[in-house]
């Protein structure tokens, strides 16, 4: 029987390998997903969101570790290394995860990182100016959902 441990090993070695369907089948139905760019997604959300990053990431790298997991809930380290598309800057994103498992799979999934110091690597002067304002991260919350939609609504359209 696999553990919940093993579920979010074989979730991030999927990232590693920019299997998205390897990560989207670590979902349960009704999970949920939260960062400090991608706010109260849902679970056709979240796998299209992997779909997305993974798939427009031409260099995206990750590194995991700290793998924790019991029945219920469970914890990881990742570090997303990355071309920021829109200004062709390169990014460190250094990530924290935590997880609630129902069923053998993800039902929430929460990852927490400094959107400041995220800022100030994607978008140089401008980010280290404005990215520990509110509006600035809400105008890149806007741009990503944005993007998000759009790229299910293409996605829908190609299936």
């Amino acid at each position: 029987m696999q553990t919940n441990q093993d579920l979010l090993t074989h979730f991030y070695t999927s990232f590693q390998k920019r299997d998205f369907q390897g990560m989207q089948a670590c979902y349960s139905d009704d999970a949920t997903f939260s960062d400090a760019v991608f706010k109260n997604l849902d679970a056709e959300q979240v796998k299209a969101m992997w779909e997305m990053l993974v798939t427009k990431g031409k260099d995206l790298r990750i590194e995991f570790s700290g793998i924790e997991a019991d029945e219920k809930s469970g914890k990881a380290h990742w570090d997303a290394y990355y071309t920021f598309s829109a200004t062709g800057r390169k990014v460190i994103n250094r990530i924290d995860a935590t997880f609630e498992f129902k069923d053998g799979k993800i039902s929430r999934h929460i990852d927490t990182f400094d959107f400041h110091s995220w800022a100030k690597q994607a978008f140089g002067l401008m980010g280290l100016i404005f990215g520990g304002a509110r509006f600035f991260q809400q105008k890149i919350q806007l741009k990503a959902m944005k993007n998000l939609s759009n790229f299910m609504g293409k996605n829908l359209i190609d299936r």
